[in-house]
C-alpha cells in the first residue's frame, strides 16, 4: 500500500475541511435521515470551529495518500457516552470514494490511534453498514481482537460501540 499520512490541520484549512464534510454528509444522509439541507445548498458543521479553538480536546486531521487529500478525521477527547472524560472518540471520519477498498481508511485509523494514545470509543450507527463492517474490521486488526463491543439503543437508530486501549 502506497504512504498514508495524518496531517493536523491548521486553521488555515478550515475550508479545506468543510468542503470535505460536505461530501462527507452528502454520503451519509440516507443513514443519518435527519441531516438536512441548508437554504444555501449546503450541509454544514456547526461544530467544526471548535477544532480550532479548543486544540486541547478537539483534532482535526487531514487525510492524504501520497501527499494528495483522501479524506479527513475529527476526533475529540471527552464525550458524553463515555463516563471517562479522557476517552478519545471518532467524531467524523471520511475516505474519499476512490481511495476505499484500499485500506487507505485503515491505515489513517492506526495512525490516528497511535499519534493519540489512550482510551478510545468508535461509535458507528447500526444502519451504516459500510461503516460497522470497516469499523469492526479495523479496530479488531489493530487491537488484535481485544477491542470490546457492545450495541447501545438509541433514536433514529441503534449503535455499535468499541471500546480499547492505543498503547502509548
Amino acid at each position: 500500500m502506497q504512504a498514508v499520512t495524518l496531517e493536523l490541520a491548521t486553521a488555515k484549512e478550515a475550508p479545506l475541511l468543510a468542503n470535505l464534510i460536505e461530501l462527507y454528509v452528502h454520503d451519509v444522509s440516507d443513514v443519518f435521515t435527519q441531516v438536512e439541507l441548508g437554504a444555501d445548498g449546503r450541509f454544514g458543521y456547526a461544530k467544526l470551529p471548535l477544532y480550532f479553538s479548543e486544540p486541547e480536546r478537539r483534532f482535526a486531521f487531514v487525510m492524504r495518500r501520497e501527499g494528495r487529500v483522501a479524506g479527513f478525521v475529527l476526533a475529540t477527547r471527552g464525550l458524553p457516552a463515555a463516563t471517562e472524560p479522557d476517552v478519545y472518540d471518532v467524531a467524523e471520519f471520511f475516505v474519499l470514494k476512490r481511495y476505499r477498498g484500499a485500506r487507505v481508511g485503515e491505515a489513517a485509523a492506526f495512525e490516528l490511534w497511535r499519534r493519540l494514545p489512550g482510551k478510545w470509543t468508535v461509535r458507528v450507527a447500526e444502519r451504516n453498514t459500510g461503516a460497522l463492517a470497516f469499523w469492526s474490521r479495523s479496530v479488531m486488526r489493530f487491537t488484535h481482537g481485544a477491542a470490546r463491543e457492545q450495541t447501545l439503543p438509541g433514536e433514529p437508530h441503534a449503535w455499535r460501540v468499541f471500546s480499547f486501549e492505543s498503547p502509548a
